[in-house]
């Protein structure tokens, strides 16, 4: 890696550190209000879902792309509505990928 990587990582580091503490130090031992709490937790997976999205469907130049990655996204939503254990979700989206990938 560059030294302009590490640095990006360095400085990231101490990015991700700063806001992990700036919480206990703004609210010491105090209780967030249930109208905030309510906020965190939908946070982490409304941030998730949309990074898979973006990586999914996001193509090049900010154009939208449908490839094979789809339809593992599709496999994997068929798999969850299947009831199927996580790990075979991911299981059922990467082979469904691979393979599709693989004849193509």
């Amino acid at each position: 890696m560059t030294t302009t990587a590490w640095i990006a990582i360095a400085l990231l580091t101490v990015g991700t550190v700063a806001v992990k503490a700036a919480g206990p130090i703004a609210f010491g031992g105090r209780e967030l209000s249930p109208r905030a709490s309510a906020v965190i937790a939908r946070l982490a997976p409304s941030l998730l879902a949309a990074l898979v999205v973006v990586d999914t469907f996001g193509g090049t130049d900010r154009t939208l792309s449908v490839d094979y990655t789809a339809v593992g996204v599709l496999a994997a939503a068929g798999a969850l509505a299947a009831r199927l254990p996580l790990a075979a979700v991911v299981l059922i989206a990467a082979a469904v990928t691979a393979g599709l990938r693989a004849i193509a």
